[in-house]
């Protein structure tokens, strides 16, 4: 498996909508963090990605739930399920509002939940946040309450 280099962080956005998967690489570029983006649009090819070993494996994914082909469900099982993929930091980037979703999610063991928001300024708030941040150390063993991400938490 390659290594990236140090100073970027490997980062895989799954999502089915280009208009979603372009607004997020414009906020990455924006933000000027140094993140190594790589983009899939739907499980099926996120998984293919995972597992294959000439890849750079991403620390973090933000994985849409309502995909063709795969759900955000079921690729999460995958990666929760496999001895290497199961270190990934994950992070359930979707617009559902449903709180079964919200629960199911969290019972499979994503490290977060980011709801998709209204805005390129929240989205880009959102992402600088987050990935300048140790998110395995500021997000490891929360309550179900912690598991949802607040914009507001960081205002």
């Amino acid at each position: 498996m390659k290594t990236t280099s140090p100073q970027f962080l490997p980062v895989l956005l799954a999502d089915d909508d280009m208009d979603d998967r372009m607004l997020f690489s414009d906020a990455i570029s924006d933000s000027k963090l140094p993140i190594d983006l790589q983009l899939v649009k739907d499980g099926a090819e996120l998984m293919d990605y995972l597992l294959n070993s000439a890849i750079i494996m991403p620390e973090v994914l933000f994985l849409d739930l309502n995909m063709p082909r795969k759900n955000g469900f079921e690729c999460l099982d995958e990666i929760k399920n496999h001895p290497t993929l199961k270190e990934i930091f994950i992070i359930i980037y979707s617009t559902t509002e449903s709180q079964k979703e919200i629960d199911d999610v969290f019972q499979q063991q994503a490290n977060l939940f980011i709801k998709k928001p209204n805005s390129f300024t929240e989205l880009k708030s959102i992402l600088s946040h987050v990935l300048s941040i140790d998110l395995k150390k500021q997000f490891s063993h929360q309550t179900k309450e912690q598991f949802i991400f607040q914009l507001k938490s960081i205002l």
